[in-house]
């Protein structure tokens, strides 16, 4: 019977004294996060300075720094223990990965993790019988016990639970659990159960226009161009000028520091809530967008493979560019298409989709950004620039399979 991973997000309402544990213990894992990024940097100074040899460690596994951390930094420093030894072993493994992706160059060099700024979560594997077990409002999670949630029936009951983390956003706390679920159960989308693919596929041109066109004519505008993101981009405006002012009126007072202002944290809760909401805004519709595209049921979904981070370079378009999280759809709709089976073939980024006339094959060179009608110099075609494009992404013949 095959099996299928997936994952639950939900707000969870700890007591006082479980949520002090989890501010602790995310505290701990953000110290040895940052405390393993820099060792490593003071080994590889050492190695670049020739005080370590090429036959010495100049970099540590995050498997050695725990035992480390377990034989010597917690008898210096004991509030460590009060964070579980998986959740601290889980940031030092996240950092090692950090590493990795930089030495492969995929990422820039990782960064230490600031208490205003972070993304820390603490991790808890099913260990014994008990973890992670589910009621419909409430779940027992490792060393915090029973945790009473705040949306009841969300989460499955009765399911196997693999892992799951607990996080702290914008003064709320937030649990996500990975389960195995059976292909077939009531917990998978009918949508999945029922998949019964079409002859044609679809193509799928991203812009900052418009999100998405899609090949059969399907549109779906661009988010951040709403009046009620809009609205909510100038309050978040005028909450960081506030931020600002309160920081510096406290370094012009002087004694006490920025930093240790009550009202100063209450402002941030203000500034980090709306950028939750945010965000919440532009997540909910590209997940309305991915879940309107499949169910069109195309048997493929060609997609173009964006240069993202060369976009982001245009100080112009940079942004708009990120604001329209091109990379968060991409992986979703990979996912999902995954999940069903769809296959979602990749046109290579520099295939000139948008200059190409889907009526002759004829590529209009001259075809400048500001140009949003697709006129054809040769056959006289005329169409929708994105739309144009979307269709030629659909009738590619040189592609990759994801």
């Amino acid at each position: 019977m095959r099996r299928l991973l997936k994952a639950f997000k939900t707000e969870i309402a700890p007591t006082m004294e479980q949520t002090n544990k989890i501010i602790r213990s995310i505290g701990v894992c953000r110290f040895l996060y940052n405390q393993y990024i820099a060792y490593n940097k003071k080994l590889y100074r050492m190695y670049q300075r020739g005080i370590l040899d090429s036959h010495q460690k100049h970099f540590v596994s995050a498997n050695d720094f725990d035992k480390y951390v377990n034989h010597k930094l917690k008898k210096e420093l004991p509030w460590i223990n009060e964070c579980g030894s998986k959740a601290r072993k889980k940031a030092l493994v996240n950092a090692e990965a950090a590493f990795k992706k930089f030495f492969k160059g995929q990422a820039g060099f990782p960064r230490f993790k600031k208490k205003s700024r972070q993304d820390v979560k603490l991790y808890f594997p099913r260990n014994n019988k008990g973890d992670w077990k589910i009621w419909r409002h409430k779940l027992m999670i490792p060393t915090l016990k029973q945790v009473k949630l705040k949306e009841y029936g969300y989460l499955p009951v009765g399911i196997a639970i693999i892992s799951g983390t607990v996080s702290y956003q914008a003064g709320r706390f937030y649990v996500s659990v990975v389960a195995d679920v059976d292909k077939k159960s009531k917990y998978n989308n009918d949508l999945e159960a029922s998949y019964h693919p079409q002859d044609e596929g679809v193509g799928i041109d991203l812009g900052i226009k418009d999100l998405a066109i899609v090949s059969n004519g399907q549109s779906f505008k661009n988010i951040n161009k709403s009046s009620k993101v809009r609205r909510l981009e100038k309050q978040l405006r005028r909450m960081q000028r506030q931020l600002s002012r309160k920081y510096e009126f406290r370094k012009k007072k002087g004694g006490v520091p920025a930093a240790a202002s009550a009202n100063i944290d209450k402002q941030k809760i203000k500034v980090q809530k709306l950028h939750q909401r945010i965000e919440q805004i532009r997540e909910n519709h590209e997940n309305k967008a991915i879940h309107e595209i499949v169910k069109q049921k195309p048997s493929f979904i060609t997609v173009e493979d964006l240069n993202i981070k060369g976009m982001m370079k245009n100080m112009h378009l940079a942004k708009a560019v990120a604001a329209e999280r091109f990379h968060s759809f991409l992986s979703k709709l990979k996912r999902k298409a995954e999940v069903i089976g769809i296959e979602v073939r990749v046109v290579g980024r520099f295939y000139p989709s948008s200059k190409t006339c889907h009526a002759c094959g004829h590529i209009h060179k001259g075809l400048k950004l500001k140009d949003r009608v697709y006129v054809c110099p040769k056959c006289g075609y005329t169409a929708d620039r994105d739309l144009n494009a979307a269709l030629n992404l659909r009738d590619a013949t040189e592609y990759r399979v994801v």
